[in-house]
């Protein structure tokens, strides 16, 4: 297992959250899991561009399904995933060092193509920027 300690990068501090992939994907089971998860998610976001100038980095890690006592715990078994789906809270933590020491703010650990997750928030942005017209969109206004 790597440690923090030894990145490449000099900060005066470090916060690393653990959100979870079902912030982008809730489930009728996990609508509480979910959205706490998108709370921390939105959470650790705010303050990466608080602390930007602080030498204080932010990162939040969005693992999916990983191997831990939670999944017993939550009422499904983790024998009940697919096995190759699972990943090792070894893994998990190595990876999501990785992404620290790479510099990505926010880290989905078993994720290959990292386009995907800046084409999503790339969407995200401009959904958010196309609503700021103080109007009511066409398509809502009376017939």
């Amino acid at each position: 297992m790597r440690c923090c300690l030894h990145s490449r990068h000099a900060t005066d501090g470090v916060i690393i959250n653990i959100a979870s992939a079902l912030v982008l994907h809730a489930l009728p089971v996990s609508a509480v899991y979910s959205g706490t998860k998108g709370f921390v998610l939105h959470f650790s976001r705010g303050l990466q561009q608080e602390l930007a100038n602080t030498g204080i980095r932010v990162q939040v890690v969005l693992p999916a399904a990983t191997a831990t006592d939670l999944w017993d715990i939550s009422g499904v078994p983790l024998a009940a995933l697919a096995p190759d789906t699972v990943m090792s809270a070894e893994h998990l933590v190595d990876a999501a060092l990785a992404g620290f020491d790479q510099g990505e703010s926010v880290t989905l650990p078993s994720m290959a193509d990292t386009a995907l997750w800046e084409r999503y928030d790339t969407a995200r942005a401009e959904l958010f920027a196309a609503m700021q017209t103080g109007q009511p969109a066409p398509r809502l206004l009376a017939l």
